[in-house]
């Protein structure tokens, strides 16, 4: 559904935890087209060969710098890119910005308001002159209609609170596939999502209340014993 997961992302850092845990949010998100580098040199040459569609690059690196490596990068792309750094100096974030950097932030960092920051980015780049609509679909006699946050069934409509909305939208993307707790707390309720399951629950709870025939052998949101939630859709517009 959200056409920015199909981007292709360079992370560029030379400590590989701060890669490693970047990838992992990134693939959370349902972003897969993922490259990484630890140095200048490995950053550039996967710029030339992959054509990357964003950067996030480290400002420290072994073999030069992220503001050089932005430099080279611009003399044949003008792809977005945000920079890291351990350092908060306003001269460094000025230069970057003015650089031609689209944002910059200064480790350490939330790793979800970093993905906030680049999915800003990307859709300010991408899809500034794209309406992106949710889905429409239906499930049994039941249509969901995502993008005015109802379900009509018969002569009634009834309205998704804002939690069951992002819970739907997070299991339509990933529609047929399980989606763990973990994921869908996160999705919902952000960094500050532990302790939440049982709140999950209770909203699960109430959304087959309102797009199931019978919520208590749910047909549609099923339960994935251990591990999270599935969506079966059987027909989408």
């Amino acid at each position: 559904m959200d056409m920015m997961k199909n981007k292709k992302i360079l992370i560029v850092d030379d400590e590989p935890e701060i890669r490693e845990m970047i990838e992992r949010f990134l693939r959370k998100e349902g972003f897969f087209r993922i490259y990484t580098a630890k140095d200048y040199n490995t950053a550039l040459s996967i710029c030339r060969l992959e054509k990357p569609d964003m950067a996030i690059l480290d400002v420290m690196l072994p073999d030069g710098d992220g503001f050089s490596l932005l430099s080279s990068i611009r003399s044949f792309s003008d792809m977005p890119v945000l920079f890291l750094s351990a350092r908060g100096e306003d001269e460094d974030r000025l230069l970057g910005l003015g650089m031609g950097a689209d944002d910059y932030m200064v480790k350490p960092f939330l790793p979800r308001e970093l993905i906030l920051r680049l999915m800003a980015i990307l859709k300010r780049v991408y899809a500034s002159n794209v309406v992106e609509r949710l889905p429409v679909f239906r499930l049994g006699g039941q249509l969901i209609d995502l993008e005015s946050a109802v379900v009509k069934r018969e002569e009634t409509e009834l309205s998704l609170t804002a939690k069951e909305h992002s819970i739907l939208i997070k299991l339509y993307e990933n529609q047929g596939r399980i989606v763990t707790s973990d994921a869908l707390c996160q999705a919902v309720w952000g960094d500050d999502c532990y302790g939440y399951e049982n709140t999950l629950m209770v909203h699960v709870r109430r959304i087959r209340e309102k797009i199931e025939e019978d919520p208590s052998n749910p047909a549609f949101l099923l339960t994935v014993r251990g591990l999270g939630y599935k969506l079966m859709v059987q027909e989408c517009r």
